[in-house]
């Protein structure tokens, strides 16, 4: 608690270099709306997963549900910036490829759809003409996290932002979490309000959208994390937690804290391993994690730890093939019985683009 208070107060000191950056920010909207700096538009569909803030608001769980929700019938490619790699311009995922050379999220993406173009780029409008090179079958491309993009104008925009930290309530960094304008929202598509309370009320529901104030052309839609059965990160085979279980939790990711509500709720004890986001395990992390795991019951203890962050523990997979390290997959669930009308607005996007193109 005084850690966090010590954190509040240490960002309103930085309350002028906020300024400074909503100045910025500010400067560079006017100057697109003035059209002194273009946006590219491409004739495929695209489809854009960003926020206003940084953090995790649940973009890759998104990717990978539009990827499920299209992949059957369209030729998908992914587009991100691969963050926190090694290597620098355009690449894409091949076989043996290593997070250290594309990232994190697009590996994760590229085993577990093997069938989709997952490709990664700082510069995303140099990128995609590089992607439909490599990849002329390409129907639809996903762009993770590039709603701050603005050389490359989306045809379909998904905004997502955190029920606990909505925009709205949101101040520019370093002050807040805010990189971007909060009147930048209007030009979203469909708003998503993730990682919700399971309980939320149809009055909070109507409350978040008063707030919000979207247009009367977007739509809010509100979904909850919903984390499937752990498997174990080399064999894959998967498990149900017993009534006695402890669990080790090793996440390096930006918000863990749904995830240790979810340990909570299903264990009876557990500890803690946690890094910063998107962070690369090393030598002395793996005998962290081999010394924690120890300090569990014998035969009631299981390293825990995310889909991002197992496909940068497997090049430990000599030490640790034989513990208990098991990984939880996560998933967007839409809460209110809005699911299908999300997906029909995503199809009838992709369809219609088809159609007039």
């Amino acid at each position: 608690m005084f850690y966090n208070f010590f954190l509040r107060s240490f960002r309103l000191l930085l309350l002028p270099l906020s300024i400074l950056f909503w100045a910025v920010l500010f400067l560079r909207s006017y100057f697109y709306q003035k059209k002194w700096l273009r946006s590219a538009t491409f004739g495929i569909p695209l489809i854009t997963v960003g926020n206003l803030a940084v953090g995790g608001t649940g973009k890759s769980p998104l990717i990978e549900y539009l990827i499920e929700l299209l992949k059957n019938r369209y030729q998908i490619a992914t587009l991100s910036r691969g963050y926190r790699r090694r290597t620098k311009g355009y690449a894409y995922a091949k076989p043996n490829v290593t997070a250290l050379e594309i990232g994190d999220e697009p590996l994760m993406l590229y085993r577990k759809f093997p069938s989709v173009a997952v490709a990664v780029g700082e510069e995303r409008l140099l990128a995609i003409p590089e992607l439909l090179h490599d990849f002329p079958a390409t129907e639809v491309i996903l762009l993770d996290d590039a709603f701050q993009h603005r050389a490359i104008q989306a045809g379909l925009t998904i905004l997502l932002t955190e029920q606990s930290n909505l925009f709205s309530r949101d101040f520019y960094l370093p002050t807040g979490d805010l990189r971007d304008l909060k009147s930048r929202y209007k030009e979203a598509d469909i708003l998503l309000v993730t990682k919700c309370d399971p309980n939320l009320s149809v009055e909070q529901q109507k409350s978040i959208i008063r707030e919000i104030k979207p247009l009367p052309s977007q739509k809010v839609f509100f979904t909850k994390l919903s984390y499937g059965t752990p498997y174990h990160l080399f064999s894959k085979s998967s498990i149900q937690f017993r009534s006695n279980a402890e669990v080790l939790l090793v996440t390096g990711i930006s918000n863990p804290v749904p995830l240790k509500a979810w340990v909570e709720d299903n264990t009876t004890y557990y500890r803690q391993l946690q890094y910063r986001d998107h962070h690369i395990f090393t030598a002395d992390d793996l005998k962290d994690i081999q010394d924690e795991f120890l300090k569990l019951t014998p035969d009631c203890g299981i390293i825990l730890t995310t889909e991002k962050d197992a496909v940068r523990l497997e090049k430990f997979e000599k030490s640790l093939q034989h513990l208990p390290i098991y990984v939880i997959p996560v998933r967007h669930e839409f809460m209110f019985g809005e699911k299908e009308e999300f997906d029909k607005l995503v199809n009838d996007f992709v369809k219609t683009f088809k159609i007039s193109s």
